[in-house]
């Protein structure tokens, strides 16, 4: 389905998330601008390559979510809640990390003052949020059937967990007010993501994790375009790699181990 058929048919679904969505998307190259006049640094990378990934990770999810939520036809109130919960919580969050962008301070793990306080609790709240409503859309998908095929349907559940576990990794960043591990946050990273080369980095699990609600039924939807026999085997056994992807890679950075050593 060609992208603008989608945008379309989204809008048709679920209205407010395609037009949130579309606003973050906007923001991404908005942000993207921005890198190439504002010359400044924090931890090491330009001010605005965080707000540009936060933006393309917001609007794939958004418009992921309000594909999926078109499925739960009888539960429309809820639909309606979780909807508005997640376009408020998500544009809250972006506004926090570019407002601190715009300052020139970090946006996650920053106390240093009662303003960084103040804005990094607010963030912390808006994902708490997110994830009760993301909790609200599983159990719906698990006591309502709704009426598509059962191997999409199981894969669509299967990512509502996987999300929902990854979540729980942010969590330990949260926790432990960083998300490198044997090493100081901001040090060498691959680009664009920036992700350690130097030590372990939880970013990479959470990451994995957390697209999870889009991998794990775009894989179902292939194979049933395919009729590939076994569906619903087939995506337990992705599913299965999948999860072992994950732990692997949170185990990695536990261990203080980077994803891909600096090459020198």
């Amino acid at each position: 389905m060609k992208i603008f058929n989608f945008y379309h048919e989204l809008v048709r679904r679920n209205r407010l998330l395609a037009y949130v969505g579309l606003t973050h998307l906007l923001l991404f190259f908005l942000f993207a601008g921005l890198s190439w006049i504002d010359p400044r640094t924090i931890t090491g990378i330009n001010a605005w390559i965080k707000p540009m990934k936060f933006a393309l990770s917001i609007w794939i999810y958004i418009w992921t979510l309000g594909w999926y939520l078109y499925y739960l036809p009888d539960s429309r109130l809820w639909v309606r809640i979780i909807s508005i919960g997640v376009a408020v919580t998500m544009l809250i969050e972006m506004l926090c990390i570019a407002g601190q962008a715009a300052r020139g301070v970090r946006s996650h793990f920053n106390t240093d003052t009662t303003f960084d306080a103040i804005v990094f609790s607010v963030m912390g709240n808006m994902i708490l949020i997110n994830t009760v409503l993301v909790i609200i859309a599983t159990v719906l998908f698990f006591v309502k059937k709704p009426d598509i095929t059962p191997a999409y349907r199981l894969a669509i559940r299967l990512g509502l967990l996987l999300f929902l576990l990854a979540s729980g990794v942010g969590g330990i960043m949260i926790r432990h007010m960083s998300h490198s591990v044997d090493v100081a946050d901001g040090g060498a990273g691959l680009p664009f993501v920036n992700w350690s080369v130097e030590g372990g980095d939880l970013r990479i699990a959470h990451f994995i994790g957390i697209h999870a609600l889009q991998i794990i039924p775009f894989f179902a939807y292939r194979i049933e375009r395919k009729s590939i026999s076994f569906s619903k085997a087939w995506i337990w056994v992705f599913t299965a790699l999948y999860v072992g992807l994950t732990v692997f890679l949170f185990w990695q950075a536990m261990a203080g181990k980077p994803f891909i050593n600096r090459l020198t």
